[in-house]
C-alpha cells in the first residue's frame, strides 16, 4: 500500500485539476482523489485522463483508476451460441439515444439481492448533461415496447467509456452490448473502458491490461474521431 495521503480537492474548479495517476492508492485498487464536482468540464477531463467517479451515498465524490483496466475490444467480444441464437430470433430490438433517462433509471435501480447504487441523483443529473452535450450515449433493449434492458456511457473520440448496464429479461443487456460492439466496430472505435473486472463481462470478451497500456490508447484514440456517421446512422 502506499503511504501518501489521498488528495483532496479544494474549492479551486479548475476542471484538469487532477494528481498524478501514480499517487492512486494500491489498496483499494485505484483510489485516486476526493472532492471536486461534477460539471461536465470535470467529468470529461477525468475520463481523458483515465479517471472515473464513483461512490455511495453520504460519501464525498470519489475518483478512481484502477490498475489492471478493464477493457473490451469490440471486435473481440465474445457472442455465445445461446446468445447468437436469441438475437436471430428478434425477441429484442435493439437502439441507441432512444430512452436516456430511461436507461440511467433502470441502471440506477435496485440490485439483485437487495444492494444499493452509486448512481445517485448528483450522478444522473451529471450524466443527463453530458448526454445533453453530445458526449453520453444510451442502448436501449426492447421487448414487445416495453425497455427490457441497456447500458450508457461516454464517448471520446474513438473510444467508448462504457458505465452501467441492467436487464429486466434474460439477456436483454447482453443483446444491447453485442449490438454496440458491432456498431463501434464500424463506425471505428477502438476500444471500449469496462473499469473494473467482473466475472459476467470476462464471458463476454473483457480483458484486463495495464493501467499505463490503456492510458497509451486514450492518448492514441481520444485524439482521433469516429466515423462521421457514428451516433446518426445505423450500419447496415
Amino acid at each position: 500500500m502506499k503511504s501518501q495521503p489521498l488528495y483532496w480537492f479544494g474549492l479551486q474548479r479548475y476542471a484538469a485539476d487532477f494528481p498524478p495517476l501514480d499517487l492512486a492508492l494500491q489498496e483499494p485498487d485505484g483510489l485516486l482523489a476526493a472532492g471536486g464536482d461534477l460539471s461536465a468540464e470535470r467529468l470529461l477531463a477525468a475520463y481523458r485522463r483515465g479517471i472515473f467517479p464513483w461512490y455511495s451515498e453520504h460519501q464525498p465524490i470519489l475518483w478512481w483508476s484502477p490498475d489492471p483496466r478493464c477493457v473490451l475490444f469490440p471486435k473481440r467480444m465474445h457472442i455465445s451460441r445461446r446468445l447468437r441464437r436469441t438475437m436471430r430470433r428478434g425477441r429484442f430490438t435493439a437502439t441507441w439515444d432512444r430512452d436516456f433517462e430511461g436507461v440511467l433509471a433502470g441502471c440506477a435501480g435496485p440490485r439483485r439481492g437487495g444492494g444499493g447504487t452509486w448512481l445517485n441523483p448528483d450522478m444522473q443529473r451529471a450524466y443527463t448533461r453530458l448526454h445533453q452535450l453530445g458526449r453520453a450515449h444510451s442502448i436501449e433493449c426492447w421487448h414487445a415496447g416495453k425497455l427490457a434492458g441497456g447500458l450508457y456511457g461516454l464517448s471520446l473520440g474513438r473510444v467508448f467509456f462504457g458505465e452501467s448496464m441492467f436487464s429486466r429479461l434474460t439477456d436483454a443487456s447482453k443483446v444491447g452490448l453485442a449490438h454496440l460492439c458491432r456498431w463501434l466496430q464500424v463506425w471505428g472505435y477502438a476500444l471500449m473502458d469496462c473499469q473494473v473486472h467482473n466475472s459476467h463481462l470476462q464471458t463476454l470478451g473483457a480483458e484486463m491490461i495495464p493501467r499505463a497500456t490503456f492510458i497509451a490508447y486514450l492518448d492514441r484514440y481520444c485524439e482521433q474521431p469516429p466515423a462521421p456517421d457514428a451516433w446518426r446512422v445505423a450500419p447496415p
